[in-house]
């Protein structure tokens, strides 16, 4: 089957068993490992809201999800609802993943806006009753306790005082026959008790003999006189047994009355276990959560006039592939250098040229797992916004793997896994019957029409690919051949993409550029191999004249443009990064002294409210003097200088105003303050006649006016002219 073939050459497996290590439980682990891949769109956006709420409690919120008490009860919950009665391990089991689960749901129910995460848990019942019943019935080692029931409560009586009658029996004999018994000891064979008698003592000790030593020199003998006890003690055990099994039988009728809701118990827990491994997986990993695009419009479908909300190009920035990030971090591996990769909606295909161990094999194998992560709700290790289409299947033919295995020639093994791409895009069920439209399927191809006579694989090449380009959403396919180049030319559905190969160290970079078909750099990299530089520079002269050569100056060429324009954007976006940050210091110094004004002016507020209110105290006291005292001119004096008084220390008019500072006028070269921008700045220009003139902080240059500034001292500028 090509989806599981598919599935093993991007190394799905591998993946699944990295996702199992962030399990909590044994049961979640098994179904990260054996993980299922969802046949609809629905199902996914489900399992990346149940990740993204996870996620949410992981890393925003005060608490996580715990999963302690909770197994895999699944084998109990079977043989309970077939009649069978269940060991004491298993109810405690099934009691601890009952508490475990009602754990679950109240760490839920406390956050009522993880929707999804509330509405898996709507249905779930924990039946805290079963729980109590099993606990007051079994203790923490599966045992059956006393207290289960009266009848066994009284068994186990009468099993210790029989016990202790047979010890005290067997003290005695040991006292009265020492010298018979090898050691004074009390030991069992069975579920009998017998003492250690040589064997040339064996009348002293009449019995039944249960055992003898490796040397025949002890004999382990019953005696007589507590044979009768034993066999009573064998009753009680046994009367015991079938006790312990009764209660255990009615507790496994009661598990089997509601193992359906137990088994849904089971399965929700399961899937909260999964979702809390794809968050950690993804946090762990450094990813962001996809959002499923509609992609594959053909060009004629895109009306100058429609919108272009409905179709949206692929992106993927600074995608890195998950097992080679697993690798670098676990296993001392090379560090991953993350590619970009941006697909406009119109584009079907995408041939990506460029030498051998270059990346391009990486480079399929990592879109193809990204667009499996997306579909069983994983976060895709790539930079916001992570946009890629629902790609109902992923066909990759990648390596020989399958021809080795069959003996057959690696282009054999290529062409006969490429028929069954195609037969799957026949028969893709994703597609509406009926429908002219191609497949939402993914095909990834690498070295398409490899292993033949190069002139016979590139048209075979060219031709499967613009099949492709009509039943296919997205095909991603690298190649040496030339020709495919040149496809993006003939029909604009098509797109080159290179790996950067750097002239200097003669080495790849393992970057991806768009846009720009590669160079295979084979005599670059023979020379780097060590081949013989005669060799090397005989198969230049080689190709010197011909038109390769020529395309590949112009490809190189094209290739230093884009490395020149990266740099200048990188410098653009630093420049712009530190303007954004002078303009949000700008912005916080600005609301700092906003503040700052509004809490003076609300103390002079209350100051002035205090001065009156003291003012209209100072002349009610005044005015109630006058009423009480004798009309006099010394008391009309008195009433008068307190008035005064009061207009000195209350009257703006009557206070004496500071005098002002002598004002500045700037010029080139000083420093400035602009109060409402709380910045110092540098003069670049003297003012002209309207009073206005160029300043400098940071970065940034501005035109200002007299008005706006004051110097280091507090001074404002003259305003008129000198």
């Amino acid at each position: 089957m090509i989806q599981t073939e598919t599935l093993n050459l991007l190394e799905w497996p591998r993946l699944c068993q990295h996702l199992s290590t962030f399990a909590a439980t044994k049961l979640g682990a098994v179904v990260a490992r054996d993980l299922r891949i969802p046949d609809r769109q629905t199902d996914s956006e489900t399992l990346l809201a149940q990740t993204r709420e996870v996620y949410q409690l992981e890393t925003t919120l005060p608490v996580s999800l715990s999963f302690e008490g909770i197994q895999d009860i699944g084998d109990a919950l079977e043989r309970a609802a077939l009649q069978g009665v269940l060991g004491g391990e298993d109810l405690l089991a099934i009691a601890t993943t009952l508490s475990g689960a009602r754990t679950l749901r109240r760490t839920i129910d406390q956050y009522p806006n993880l929707t999804t995460l509330n509405a898996l848990v709507e249905d779930l019942r924990t039946y805290p009753e079963l729980e109590q019943e099993i606990y007051r019935c079994i203790d923490e080692r599966g045992r059956v306790m006393d207290r289960a029931s009266p009848k066994l409560g009284g068994i186990r009586e009468q099993f210790k005082q029989q016990r202790d009658r047979i010890y005290q029996i067997l003290q005695n004999i040991l006292q009265r026959h020492s010298s018979a018994v090898q050691e004074s000891l009390i030991t069992q064979r069975g579920d009998r008790f017998v003492l250690p008698v040589k064997s040339s003592h064996r009348d002293v000790i009449p019995g039944i003999v249960h055992d003898t030593s490796t040397s025949g020199a002890t004999l382990y003998v019953e005696p007589n006189a507590i044979v009768s006890h034993g066999n009573q003690l064998r009753q009680l055990l046994k009367q015991e047994q079938v006790e312990e099994e009764a209660v255990r039988r009615v507790l496994s009728e009661q598990v089997a009355a509601v193992h359906q809701d137990l088994e849904r118990l089971l399965a929700i827990a399961t899937t909260l276990d999964l979702a809390t491994a794809r968050a950690r997986y993804s946090l762990w990993l450094g990813a962001n959560p996809p959002h499923f695009i509609e992609f594959g419009a053909q060009p004629s479908d895109i009306s100058p006039n429609s919108s272009s909300s409905s179709l949206s190009s692929i992106t993927l920035r600074q995608l890195r592939h998950p097992l080679l990030l697993w690798q670098h971090q676990h296993e001392q591996g090379p560090a991953v250098v993350p590619i970009d990769l941006v697909i406009q909606p119109q584009i079907r295909v995408v041939a990506i040229t460029g030498p051998n161990t270059g990346g391009k094999t990486v480079t399929l194998k990592t879109l193809g797992l990204a667009a499996l992560m997306a579909k069983v709700g994983l976060f895709v290790p790539a930079r916001e916004p992570v946009e890629i289409p629902w790609f109902h299947q992923v066909l990759a033919d990648i390596g020989d793997e399958q021809s080795l295995q069959q003996s057959l020639s690696t282009f054999s093994g290529h062409i006969r896994r490429i028929g069954r791409i195609l037969e799957a895009l026949s028969g893709d069920d994703g597609r509406q019957a009926g429908s002219s439209t191609p497949s939402p399927s993914l095909v990834l191809l690498d070295e398409v029409g490899a292993g033949t006579d190069p002139s016979e694989g590139s048209a075979l090449a060219i031709a499967l690919l613009r099949y492709l380009a009509d039943h296919a959403a997205l095909t991603v396919a690298t190649t040496h051949y030339g020709e495919l180049k040149a496809l993006k030319y003939q029909d604009e559905r098509f797109e080159n993409a290179s790996v950067e190969f750097d002239d200097v160290s003669l080495s790849p970079t393992y970057r991806l550029l768009w846009g720009i078909p590669g160079r295979s750099n084979a005599l670059a990299i023979a020379q780097r191999l060590g081949l013989n530089p005669e060799i090397v520079e005989a198969a230049r002269a080689q190709i010197g004249a011909g038109s390769e050569s020529d395309v590949n100056r112009v490809i190189a060429g094209l290739e230093q443009q884009r490395r020149q324009q990266e740099e200048k954007t990188k410098s653009a976006d630093q420049l712009i990064r530190e303007t954004e940050r002078l303009h949000r210091e700008i912005l916080q110094r600005a609301e700092m002294l906003r503040q700052r004004e509004r809490e003076l002016q609300q103390q002079q507020e209350e100051a002035v409210q205090a001065a009156i209110a003291q003012a209209r105290g100072d002349i009610a006291k005044v005015i109630r003097q006058l009423q009480r005292g004798p009309e006099t001119a010394q008391a009309a004096q008195q009433a008068t200088e307190a008035l005064n008084d009061l207009a000195d220390r209350h009257l703006p008019s009557r206070q004496v105003s500071p005098k002002p500072k002598p004002g500045f006028r700037p010029k080139a070269g000083d420093r400035v303050r602009i109060p409402r921008l709380g910045q110092v700045a540098e003069v670049l220009t003297n003012p002209d006649d309207g009073g206005e003139f160029t300043v400098r902080f940071g970065l940034m240059k501005m035109t200002v006016s007299l008005a706006d500034v004051e110097s280091l001292q507090g001074e404002k500028p003259e305003l008129g002219g000198r």
